[in-house]
């Protein structure tokens, strides 16, 4: 069912959001804005006609000693003020020893809604949709069509960044390859250190899920060192360590690159 807004709610909400745009400090359009390597995304948005690139690796080891990788690729254009396109996918070696090949690709529309509101801070939704592109049986892909939506609330307190998400997805089909419905939530952390230095940290999960594919709930910890090479380009590694679930141990690597404007 559509979501619909009355008309005095959507008149009110542009224009808080042109009000808030007009009093928000200018950012450098060349300056990176990485999303990774949490699974958490911050509520900024890159500026107007720009593109940037998300690109990592991802090495898997699972509770029952299989191993598994995946090298995500992200594409951001900036296609208006408070509002950017995500193109994703990813090369997906899985983890049953199958044939490495394209994932499942998906895009998403990041509409920046707020700035500096009460508990919210700088607010943010992403909705997303993924098709099934890539074959299910070979294992780089579900067979799904996905819709999601992810909330997205960003902070700074003092030195420290704070990013917290909570997202649901809905897909189409049986349920055997994977759960009709999952959701999620992150908190993740980040500062500066020295010299380009500095860190992120994050703790996330995914509630338990039902279904003939239905997985226990996972709780896991990520973190590691960034550094910031240049204005335009940034790059990460780090762990991921399990908590709880069946969350496979994991190494990653990977950086972010501002490419300029498009247009």
């Amino acid at each position: 069912m559509p979501i619909r807004l009355c008309p005095l709610a959507a008149t009110v909400a542009l224009l808080a959001g042109a009000v808030a745009a007009a009093q928000e400090p200018p950012r450098d359009p060349h300056a990176v804005q990485p999303e990774r390597p949490t699974v958490a995304t911050h509520a900024y948005t890159v500026a107007p006609g720009w593109v940037e690139i998300e690109a990592g690796i991802e090495f898997d080891r699972y509770p029952d000693g299989t191993r598994g990788s995946a090298a995500p690729v992200v594409v951001k254009l900036g296609l208006a003020p408070r509002l950017q396109l995500d193109l994703d996918g990813a090369v997906v070696h899985p983890p049953q020893g199958g044939t490495t090949g394209i994932g499942d690709l998906a895009v998403g529309l990041k509409w920046r809604v707020l700035d500096g509101a009460p508990l919210l801070g700088d607010f943010s939704v992403l909705p997303s949709l993924k098709v099934p592109s890539a074959p299910a049986a070979s294992g780089l892909g579900t067979g799904t069509t996905d819709v999601g939506l992810l909330l997205i609330s960003s902070h700074q307190l003092g030195p420290v960044s704070l990013d917290v998400n909570v997202g649901y997805t809905r897909r189409d089909g049986p349920g055997t390859r994977a759960p009709r419905s999952a959701s999620l939530w992150t908190a993740s952390f980040g500062g500066s250190l020295v010299a380009g230095f500095g860190w992120t940290a994050e703790v996330y999960g995914y509630p338990g899920t039902s279904g003939p594919a239905g997985d226990a709930p996972i709780v896991a910890f990520l973190g590691g060192p960034t550094l910031l090479v240049r204005a335009w380009l940034a790059v990460d590694a780090g762990v991921i360590v399990p908590i709880s679930g069946p969350q496979p141990r994991a190494l990653y690597a990977g950086g972010v690159v501002n490419l300029g404007r498009a247009w």
